[in-house]
């Protein structure tokens, strides 16, 4: 049963963790050199890329929207990573500051080694005439409405102390837009959404709670029946640390599960910010100016490839203007629905990428006037490429499908690009955050979920399923939850080992999980009306 001696322990420590000033000066610092990095990177980016803008508003628009975007992995920063230190605070492995500094550092690492897969998976769920049109003023109503939603509701659930879910919030707040933009069109609001996209990461979101449980209480069952050391199911005694062995897993848990976190969450700012980049300073960050010559000239001769084998699939169908291909594809992209017209289209469409690029020459001559249009174009068809593989009425031979695949992969490559002071920029704002606003989220994981104290083999079979669980969901580009895996492996670690869950708190948590999607949708589908109509 639960003590006051064990439980006092840690709160005190908590309450009595104040930031020392190196930790301050640090912060300072870390900032500092966070902006200094960024500002430098993005203002050379632009040089680069032409002549900078001489009307202040789309300065004024980039700069809000960043501080929005990384007030966004702020907020995640302090509402999430907590659920990574609060075993090792709890276990008195690691003291607080220490461990939330720890914890940060690791946030920044897995960040700025990510792949980007995660992020553009989540982009891949907004409506398409908006990430078509990302610089008009639906397009900034899109963003400004699902991050300050997303930033409210976070805000909300850490005041009252609950691990809800950043990557719930963030799809919520997608999904909201979406139904509000086809609403505000007129369609249902159904077809304002990529419901197979959402499907996909709804599974991931819905099912990481369950893994989460059953795996930590199967891996703390296992360890229970074949390692015998009594140490590891003891609860802390005071301030005493654990062994030396038990101490070092915590600890390597702990930076398993905040490196995975930075991985998955810090990638969902990075794709919001790249859409902003695309929209205010489109000739700068809508094509990747960086792709080598040779790899240019090869995306071109692919792209011909891909236009012949398509041509084969509508014999005597004549292949439409790029206008009507265009609106073939983003009507096909939209409903889901396949039309005679759409292998002629993407046919047509291919082949005027080849022939753009190969006017061109490389990517960073394509002219201001022009970028839009081969972003939008490259864009399309990628996206159609993507349907088709999951289109049951169309059947590709082998050839046809690696032309494809190397196609949509030479367009991922010219598109799909995060810089890296993006990567620094929200790895900063993801770890400050980590050392700001960690204690709420701490004391319910660390006090409240289980009716007894945390030992040190529920802590480590909590933190070890959820690092292996967010790693391989960020190498297969799925979003899912720190908070919804970690809180729900203490829940499964609990139960295992009979130490009783309190039901008040978890009836808050699946209240929280229930609520945030549904909530979120409501709030930022208003705001994205509400901005529409000022802007």
């Amino acid at each position: 049963m639960r003590t006051h001696a064990t439980v006092a322990a840690p709160a005190a420590r908590l309450r009595d963790s104040r930031s020392s000033p190196s930790t301050i000066a640090l912060f300072i610092v870390l900032l500092l050199a966070g902006i200094g990095y960024s500002a430098y990177s993005l203002r050379a980016d632009l040089v680069d890329a032409g002549p900078l803008a001489t009307t202040w508003l789309p300065w004024l628009l980039l700069g809000v929207a960043l501080l929005i975007a990384l007030g966004f992995e702020f907020v995640n920063g302090f509402h999430d990573t907590a659920n990574a230190v609060a075993t090792v605070i709890y276990t008195n492995s690691l003291p607080a500051n220490v461990a939330v500094l720890w914890s940060g550092c690791f946030n920044f690492i897995g960040v700025v080694l990510s792949s980007g897969a995660v992020a553009f998976s989540v982009i891949s769920l907004l409506p398409v005439e908006l990430i078509l049109q990302v610089g008009s003023h639906a397009g900034f109503a899109m963003v400004f409405a699902l991050l300050i939603a997303a930033i409210l509701w976070n805000l909300g659930t850490w005041w009252f102390g609950l691990p809800a879910s950043s990557s719930h919030t963030m799809v919520g707040s997608i999904l909201g837009v979406g139904v509000a933009n086809a609403l505000i069109h007129g369609r249902s609001g159904t077809s304002g959404v990529d419901w197979s996209q959402a499907a996909k990461v709804g599974y991931s979101l819905l099912l990481s709670p369950l893994v989460g449980f059953v795996c930590a209480a199967l891996l703390l069952t296992a360890l229970r029946k074949f390692v015998r050391d009594r140490a590891l199911y003891d609860a802390p005694h005071g301030d005493t640390p654990p062994p030396w062995h038990v101490r070092s897993l915590l600890v390597l848990t702990c930076t398993g599960v905040s490196f995975a976190h930075g991985s998955n969450d810090g990638q969902k700012g990075m794709g919001l910010i790249m859409l902003i980049l695309v929209g205010t300073m489109p000739m700068a960050y809508a094509l990747n100016r960086a792709l080598p010559t040779e790899q240019v000239t090869q995306f071109a001769a692919v792209s011909q490839v891909t236009q012949q084998s398509l041509a084969r699939y509508a014999p005597g169908a004549p292949l439409p203007a790029p206008g009507a291909a265009r609106k073939s594809l983003e009507r096909y992209i939209r409903e889901r629905k396949m039309a005679p017209e759409v292998l002629p289209s993407l046919s047509s469409l291919s082949g005027d990428i080849g022939n753009a690029v190969r006017a061109y020459g490389t990517l960073a001559n394509v002219p201001a006037r022009a970028v839009n249009n081969v972003r939008n174009d490259m864009y399309l068809a990628a996206e159609t490429m993507r349907h088709l593989e999951k289109e049951p009425s169309v059947h590709f031979d082998k050839e046809t499908t690696d032309n494809l695949k190397e196609f949509r992969h030479q367009l991922d490559s010219a598109t799909r690009f995060i810089p890296l002071w993006v990567k620094v920029a929200v790895a900063i704002a993801l770890g400050l955050g980590t050392m700001v606003g960690w204690k709420r989220i701490v004391v319910t994981v660390g006090e409240k979920i289980g009716k007894a104290h945390l030992t040190y083999a529920q802590g480590a079979s909590a933190e070890v399923v959820a690092m292996l669980t967010i790693g391989a969901a960020d190498a297969y580009g799925l979003p899912v939850s720190t908070t919804h895996v970690l809180s729900s492996g203490v829940a499964g670690a609990m139960v295992a080992s009979h130490s009783g869950v309190q039901m008040a708190t978890v009836r808050n948590l699946v209240l929280a999980w229930v609520l945030t999607l549904p909530a979120a949708i409501l709030l930022s589908g208003s705001l994205y009306w509400l901005f529409s109509q000022l802007f």
